[in-house]
């Protein structure tokens, strides 16, 4: 900006200075003119005073010269008296004889052609230039001869350098104050313009706060409000652009939905968190690069490429290998279409929704309604075949009565237990349930459980015993702990064979926490199983539970208890040696 009040500053002064000189050539030359002319006036009527007074005294006095010496002392001039021949006659600063012929001298040329004649020369008698000026003399209509005055010119020269001079000092005074002048005024006029500038600069760096003070109310303050209020607009359209990216960015990261945002070239534009939980990648990394080059699975290539070519929104069902896991996704995707007078495919975007557990929750449904079915078909079959055996006559056979009618209800014990622990495993699931908070000794429960399936463990020749270690008592329901307790040992006694052991284990493991457990000598799970087994109707060996009653819903049935106390459960097993449940229940509940 310093640079543009210099420019201004030098153009201005420069317009000046070429003003200020044309003026005082165009004033020197008009006063130099004029005092010429002046001067001729002068010399003009001095010659003809001259002339007159010669006419009177005559050309051939005697005392002639005398008279024109005097007259031109008088008049501090050079006077020459010239007959009609061009011979010298008189001359006030020259003997006349010496003197050349005047004839053809260009102010006497003049007087015979104009009447009156003027010339300026160098005269080598007085050693400086003259003006000479010429009129004739004459009698009656003839010309009898001439009159010339010639005045040095040096007086005009004298006046024409003071002029130059008095010029000089006023236009240079002039141009000083001009200076001044014209300094104020460009400061005042660049002043603003500063200022302005350098907001403008502070706007176009984002702040947005920088303000021009008000000046006058002429165009440079029109300037500074218009900059202001410009300055006001941009700060509040940037504040509510800021905010609205913010909130645009916390809901992008905070969905649980992944977002892939893809360019009309294909590059990966924008990438959501969920995404990492999604694919298990860095997908920072992604960014910036063609999506082909870095999304491994052929289904979601597929679908982009749908989407670039058809330009319409796709919605489909995918099944990725993530990890060790077959993940189920529904992935949406949308054309980005430019709204503009001419629409055109700005890019695509991803809606990734996991919905794996649907798929879960769905499979389990099916499950168990299969399992439901499956369950009641069995007992229900049999107890409507005993009975139509029955009706048929093996009613009178009152030993195949009697087989019958036991097996019939054997089969209605099973049904009810089975619908039971449907009905229990309902109520538990439901959000009014609640547990009956009171002091419980897990000792004297388990001594209960021992006692109320010891029968079943003797038939199998099972030794069931108890470990205590330190303090055995917590808040909880004692009914459903003991329904805990006796689904896990009669697991126990039903998967264990003849002749093995279980021993049932209560420790105080920390000033908050108790285990009970259950270690039995059965068959064992395998890995692959251990985290089925809490599932509705899983059975490790389904055969052997289900010839010895059991609905395969015991375990679901802890679990949910387990929870309920707020406790955790987990299961320890190998194949052929054995099972171990351990449940850490808290001493007290908050």
């Amino acid at each position: 900006m310093h640079k543009y009040r210099l420019r201004l500053t030098l153009s201005l002064l420069i317009a000046i200075f070429i003003v200020l000189v044309g003026l005082g050539f165009f004033l020197g030359q008009l006063i130099k003119e004029f005092y010429f002319n002046q001067l001729s006036e002068r010399v003009s009527k001095e010659a003809k005073i001259v002339a007159i007074s010669i006419l009177e005294t005559g050309l051939g006095h005697r005392d002639l010269h005398s008279i024109v010496k005097d007259m031109g002392d008088q008049l501090a001039a050079r006077i020459t008296i010239i007959a009609d021949d061009g011979e010298v006659i008189a001359e006030t600063d020259t003997d006349p004889g010496t003197m050349e012929n005047h004839y053809y001298r260009p102010e006497i040329k003049d007087v015979r052609e104009f009447g009156e004649g003027q010339a300026i020369r160098y005269s080598s008698t007085v050693g400086a230039d003259l003006l000479y000026y010429a009129v004739p003399l004459i009698e009656g209509e003839q010309i009898i001869g001439y009159v010339r005055l010639g005045i040095s010119i040096h007086v005009l020269d004298e006046v024409h350098k003071k002029i130059w001079g008095l010029l000089l000092v006023s236009f240079t005074i002039a141009f000083l104050v001009i200076v001044l002048l014209s300094s104020r005024i460009t400061n005042e006029m660049v002043k603003p313009i500063e200022e302005a500038t350098l907001v403008a600069k502070q706007l176009t760096h984002g702040n947005f706060k920088v303000r021009v003070s008000h000046g006058k109310n002429d165009e440079t303050g029109q300037l500074s409000q218009s900059l202001n209020v410009l300055a006001q607009n941009l700060d509040e359209v940037t504040r509510t652009y800021q905010v609205q990216q913010e909130r645009l960015e916390t809901l992008i990261e905070n969905m649980d939905s992944g977002l892939i945002l893809i360019n009309n070239k294909g590059e990966i534009s924008l990438i959501n968190k969920s995404c990492k939980i999604i694919f298990q990648e860095d997908v920072d990394s992604w960014l910036n690069k063609v999506y082909h080059s870095v999304i491994i699975h052929k289904q979601i290539i597929k679908i982009v490429q749908e989407l670039f070519l058809t330009e319409k929104g796709q919605r489909k069902q995918v099944v990725l290998p993530i990890q060790l896991e077959m993940r189920h996704f529904d992935v949406q995707g949308a054309p980005i279409i430019s709204s503009g007078g001419k629409e055109r495919l700005k890019g695509v975007v991803l809606v990734f929704h996991d919905i794996t557990e649907l798929k879960k929750l769905e499979q389990m449904r099916k499950d168990f309604v299969a399992n439901v079915s499956h369950e009641l078909k069995t007992p229900v079959t049999s107890v409507k075949g005993f009975t139509e055996t029955l009706l048929d006559g093996a009613a009178n056979d009152e030993v195949l009565r009697n087989r019958f009618l036991k097996i019939i209800w054997e089969e209605s014990e099973r049904l009810q237990s089975l619908i039971q622990d449907l009905l229990d495993l309902s109520k538990i699931e439901q959000s009014q349930f609640q547990l009956n908070w009171q002091h419980v000794d897990l000792s004297l429960l388990t001594d209960d459980v021992i006692i109320m399936l010891s029968n079943k463990a003797k038939k199998k020749e099972i030794q069931i015993s108890k470990v205590i270690e330190g303090l055995t008592s917590i808040e909880g329901d004692p009914l459903r702990i003991k329904q805990i307790m006796i689904n896990l040992v009669n697991n126990a006694i039903m998967y264990t064979p003849k002749g093995g052991s279980i021993v049932i284990s209560i420790k105080e493991n920390t000033k908050e926490k108790v285990l009970f457990s259950v270690k039995d000598t059965g068959i064992g799970i395998s890995k692959s199983e251990t985290l089925r087994v809490f599932e509705r109707f899983y059975r490790v060996d389904r055969a052997r539970s289900r010839n010895s009653g059991g609905t395969g819903l015991g375990l679901a049935i802890v679990k949910h208890l387990v929870e309920a106390h707020h406790g955790e459960i987990r299961l320890e097993s190998e194949i052929g040696k054995g099972s171990q449940f351990t449940i850490s229940f808290n001493k007290k509940q908050r």
